[in-house]
């Protein structure tokens, strides 16, 4: 078999070999999770694409005091990597902000403590709490990360927690995905007080 012909009958097999898969390296956002739990505050999001489980995002809430303690997990399947987290936290109404503090070891074994930022959104309601960087934590299941929360005197009704997790996919034929939901936690012992 000549040259000409080896390559042609290679590239023949590589445009058949790929017939009908998805775009390589395609972007996508994952909006729709189902929401599944245990209690009005044990409660996780769950992303699925192409009838496969993505990610998860969970939160146990407690209360302790004055404060709502929210250990937080992520779990992704192997393969993909976190590259950033974005959670915004409020109790309704609006005018009446709740304090937010992240608690953490969330470093992991060998590098230091992923960026961490707290900032309140413009004409928005809640705080935003922002986590990038996280090095080798990005491609394990997170989960020593809590959130505490000290709602305003004047809050009722739900603590809501929304996230935007950024997945990136770890390859050329692997896709990148953003995971949007949002979690609503009952606490009626923090709101009745």
């Amino acid at each position: 078999m000549d040259r000409r012909t080896l390559l042609g009958v290679a590239g023949s097999a590589g445009v058949v070999a790929t017939a009908g898969c998805s775009a390589l390296g395609r972007a996508q956002t994952l909006s729709d999770p189902t929401v599944g739990g245990e209690s009005d505050r044990r409660k996780h999001l769950g992303f699925t694409a192409d009838g496969e489980e993505v990610a998860t995002f969970g939160v146990d809430g407690r209360v302790s005091g004055e404060t709502v303690e929210l250990p937080i997990e992520i779990y992704h399947r192997d393969g993909t990597r976190v590259e950033s987290i974005t959670l915004r936290v409020w109790m309704p109404p609006r005018d009446a902000p709740a304090t937010v503090a992240v608690e953490s070891p969330v470093s992991g074994d060998s590098s230091p403590p992923p960026e961490v930022t707290l900032s309140v959104p413009d004409r928005g309601q809640g705080q935003l709490i922002g986590i990038s960087d996280l090095d080798d934590l990005a491609d394990e299941t997170i989960s020593t990360l809590t959130l505490l929360v000290r709602p305003h005197p004047e809050a009722s009704g739900p603590l809501s927690i929304a996230t935007t997790i950024e997945l990136g996919g770890g390859g050329v034929l692997a896709s990148d995905y953003t995971l949007d939901g949002q979690l609503d936690l009952e606490f009626p012992a923090v709101t009745s007080q």
